[in-house]
């Protein structure tokens, strides 16, 4: 079977964690740069890599990668391409974005245009046709610029993979599916373990964890742009990674996962959110302020997106917010505590500086992953 390369961008600061995912699932990692990791794989690994990545934003193709300063250069390598390996007669083919950093092209617009035509005109040759139906599977192109270099892909994701399908009502400053999964894999939490929430909001952070727990797969409950490729990928291949993803599922996990927020409609719309990726069942949601925020138990662990004052309104409450954080995170001394904040002043509020600290691009907005160490719970005793 043939061997693609392919990319998988995601969010700038999580490349090892995609990484190891991309190992995980048995592939051949062969370059990690910012913002993406490029692997080896075959057609099924295009089903699986969209199925069971949870840190990725998508998958592409890679068609081609080369060098270009000129639109001149960069119609000739793009017609260079043998695209109609990829693309069949009736396909419909677009450069669905371009993006330009440090480079001599920079105009999106001039280079998605450039492309089109390149590709065209490379078609028109190898099928001997003037005109395009394009009324068959859909084949949208993604060109990235860097420093000059171009890299080529087909997207075989479609809608970005952060949308799950179970994220139907949302907050006003909602973290992304795969940033939240990509976070919960920073810290060494297991399904085991107790987990809370306390800014849950619509409840990305306790759907995400109750799905890794319950081993469900992100892309269960979606379709792919690829799925209409059987130029490429046999269906087959698609219905055996959805098969292998449900023969995984394990519904009867007992999880101590939960979820609070000091607004009662968010909490409600988490429930919601939870039931229709069907672990409702493992996560308890709980209309409650973060200075309420106790827990009987030891060890646990604590994530949140708390609000860092995106909106003006918020600003002059966050003193006050990151005391009581302070505070609940005082009453829980053996937990340990992950925080995802744009708010630089978080440290001086919460009265304690973090154990570590990661910059983590949430979009273009800066960020830092705030990580407060707890104690080890002591080792079980083996039975005799």
């Amino acid at each position: 079977m043939e061997v693609f390369k392919l990319i998988a961008p995601c969010h700038f600061g999580l490349e090892a964690v995609l990484k190891r995912e991309i190992q995980d699932l048995g592939y051949e990692v062969s370059l990690v740069e910012d913002g993406r990791v490029t692997f080896l794989g075959d057609a099924e690994a295009i089903c699986q890599a969209n199925i069971f990545l949870r840190t990725a934003e998508r998958v592409l193709l890679q068609a081609g990668r080369f060098r270009a300063v000129t639109f001149d250069e960069l119609f000739e390598q793009i017609k260079a391409i043998p695209w109609e390996h990829y693309i069949p007669e009736n396909g419909k083919f677009w450069a669905a974005k371009a993006t330009s950093v440090k480079s001599r092209l920079f105009s999106p617009s001039d280079i998605q245009s450039i492309v089109k035509k390149a590709v065209v005109e490379r078609l028109k040759e190898h099928y001997h046709v003037n005109w395009f139906p394009e009324d068959g599977a859909e084949y949208p192109l993604r060109i990235t610029f860097l420093k000059d270099e171009a890299v080529v892909g087909i997207d075989t994701s479609g809608l970005s993979l952060h949308k799950r399908g179970y994220r139907i009502r949302s907050s006003r400053a909602p973290i992304t599916e795969t940033l939240a999964a990509a976070l919960l894999m920073l810290t060494p939490w297991k399904g085991d373990r107790i987990l809370v929430d306390p800014f849950c909001g619509c409840g990305t952070f306790p759907i995400e964890a109750a799905m890794m727990a319950a081993h469900i797969a992100p892309g269960m409950n979606r379709s792919f742009m690829a799925e209409n490729w059987s130029n490429l990928i046999a269906k087959k291949h698609w219905y055996e990674a959805v098969t292998e993803a449900n023969d995984l599922i394990d519904d009867t996990v007992i999880t101590d996962i939960q979820g609070y927020d000091i607004d009662p409609a968010m909490v409600k719309a988490a429930r919601e959110n939870a039931r229709d990726a069907g672990v409702e069942h493992l996560i308890h949601f709980q209309a409650r302020p973060v200075k309420e925020l106790s827990h009987p138990k030891k060890y646990g662990f604590l994530i949140a997106n708390p609000p860092y004052g995106e909106r003006l309104e918020e600003k002059s409450v966050l003193p006050e917010l990151y005391r009581e954080l302070g505070e609940a995170m005082e009453r829980l001394d053996s937990w340990s505590v992950y925080l995802i904040t744009g708010y630089e002043e978080a440290e001086r509020y919460i009265g304690r500086k973090a154990d570590k600290n990661r910059k983590i691009y949430n979009g273009m907005l800066k960020t830092y992953f705030y990580q407060y160490l707890g104690p080890k719970p002591p080792r079980k005793k083996q039975g005799l």
